[in-house]
């Protein structure tokens, strides 16, 4: 079982590749030594004369803004507040995480995930773990703490490897935390940087962009890693553990009475609550349908945080209600204080980012970047599939280092999303390809911040359980999942079907 003593050429990789996270700074950090560098690269373009064709008007070049001039730290210190509070992730990520909140604290969403893989046949016990990992990305941190756990207990209940149903349930829970059946506040997360991004190149074409934008191709994805994820365990990760010799003994925690009262009135209300968003949205009359034609280009589409705020909160009071979780109007007040006191890293984290994005639009350089970049990969003729499989490969290699999926989109959307959209490829379609290969690489990269967790949950089996035993454990899960991800977007991009509402893969001309 201990694969550490003699480890091969990858986990000795793998090890180089903690100790240089490790002492990368904090995001917070890199964001603002990142902004400073920016406002001095400004400064150096601007005295070298840098310009650029502009795009967006024939005939018409751009060149850099100096952040250094006596109207560049003029705007450093006027619009500092602005640059925060019109960051575009910040409203929808703490507007989502209301009703995400209430859903998580009353624990509507651990009995829903406890009561999914519980209630199913034992056969079913493997695909049942990873489709609720999955699924759990709709309360980020939900997965890892309940189903992680709960995974080697059934299996150790069922006479299986425990470390094995703990891997299927990480695989789902981190490898396949992108997709979802249900929008989630990575959505709008993602969604907003992208859309700062787009606005760089292309205001006009950026504020049409939906939170939305990669929902047809992440539904697909769920039933696809739920295959491949439930295949690998069968089939490779749980006959290499081989026979589990413990005698530890655990009790599966069962849904209680009241709490499969609490689901039923949930779902109920849930019904309820999507009926009334669909009558607001289907009939010609309705005030989110705006009077236009194609439902894709109604108010709708841009009220999906809103939206998603409502959807959760509704069924998590109804279950907060029927178990007594929730007993009067403080006991909610409190539960959405505590879900804000939970965002305040984030709060940071976004303002000394939001003035990077906004250095980055204010000086040209993610213009001149983006003209220059693409310039260089077409004369490489560095194009189509094998130009997204390097993306995807930088994105992963990257994500071995930087754990937080917003905090890498925010240093490499205003980059690559420009570059993409000159190249051809639109802002959707970018950030899709980075959400595979972020995805994908999760399970093994010892940053990611709940690692060290899934090792501690995997030590109650096997002592001996270390970094080495378990991204041996989880790399047949991150190759077969890359793998299966890309094949399907090649496909997807070979049919050229919309990876979400109005959302194309290719640039209109």
């Amino acid at each position: 079982m201990e694969t550490t003593n003699k480890k091969g050429f990858i986990l000795r990789s793998l090890d180089v590749i903690e100790r240089v996270g490790n002492k990368l700074p904090h995001p917070v950090t890199l964001f603002a030594i990142f902004s400073v560098m920016v406002v001095l690269l400004s400064a150096v373009f601007s005295a070298m004369g840098v310009k650029v064709a502009d795009p967006m008007n024939e005939g018409e070049f751009l060149t850099v803004k100096n952040l250094l001039s006596k109207e560049g730290i003029a705007y450093l210190f006027e619009s500092a507040v602005t640059n925060f509070t019109g960051f575009a992730p910040l409203g929808t990520v703490l507007v989502t995480m209301l009703g995400i909140g209430i859903a998580e604290r009353t624990g509507l969403i651990s009995a829903a995930l406890r009561g999914l893989v519980t209630s199913v046949p034992k056969q079913l016990l493997t695909a049942a773990l990873v489709f609720g990992g999955v699924m759990s990305s709709m309360a980020a941190d939900a997965g890892y703490v309940v189903l992680t756990p709960l995974g080697a207990v059934l299996f150790a209940g069922l006479g299986r490897h425990p470390l094995a149903g703990l891997a299927a349930a990480f695989a789902g829970v981190s490898g396949g935390f992108s997709a979802n059946l249900l929008l989630t506040s990575l959505d709008p997360l993602l969604g907003g940087l992208t859309k700062d991004a787009a606005a760089i190149f292309d205001p006009a074409y950026a504020e049409n962009i939906n939170y939305a934008m990669n929902y047809y191709f992440m539904i697909v994805s769920v039933f696809l890693i739920t295959i491949v994820g439930t295949l690998v365990t069968d089939k490779i990760v749980e006959p290499r553990l081989g026979t589990f010799k413990g005698d530890v003994k655990e009790e599966v925690e069962y849904l209680s009475a009241v709490e499969k009262k609490g689901l039923w009135g949930a779902l109920i209300s849930i019904i309820i609550t999507a009926i009334g968003i669909a009558l607001l949205v289907i009939p010609e009359w309705g005030p989110l349908r705006g009077g236009e034609e194609n439902i894709i280009n109604a108010p709708f589409f841009h009220s999906l945080v809103p939206v998603i705020l409502i959807l959760f909160f509704v069924p998590g009071f109804v279950y907060g209600r029927i178990t007594k979780s929730i007993k009067d109007d403080k006991d909610v007040a409190d539960q959405l204080s505590d879900t804000m006191a939970t965002m305040g890293s984030y709060i940071v984290l976004a303002f000394v980012a939001a003035q990077f994005v906004a250095y980055f639009k204010e000086s040209n350089l993610g213009l001149v970047l983006a003209v220059n970049g693409a310039e260089l990969l077409e004369s490489t003729g560095f194009k189509g599939i094998p130009l997204i499989l390097a993306f995807i490969v930088i994105s992963g290699f990257i994500n071995l280092f930087i754990g937080s999926a917003s905090a890498k989109w925010a240093i490499m959307a205003p980059v690559f999303v420009p570059i993409m959209m000159q190249i051809g490829y639109t802002p959707e379609f970018t950030q899709l390809v980075y959400r595979i290969a972020d995805s994908t690489t999760n399970i093994i990269s010892p940053l990611m911040p709940y690692f060290a967790i899934v090792i501690a949950f995997a030590q109650k089996y096997d002592k001996k359980v270390g970094i080495g035993t378990l991204i041996a454990t989880m790399l047949p899960y991150s190759i077969a999942l890359t793998i299966a991800w890309v094949a399907m977007l090649i496909i997807w991009m070979l049919l050229g079907i919309d990876i979400g509402p109005g959302s194309s893969i290719y640039m209109p001309k």
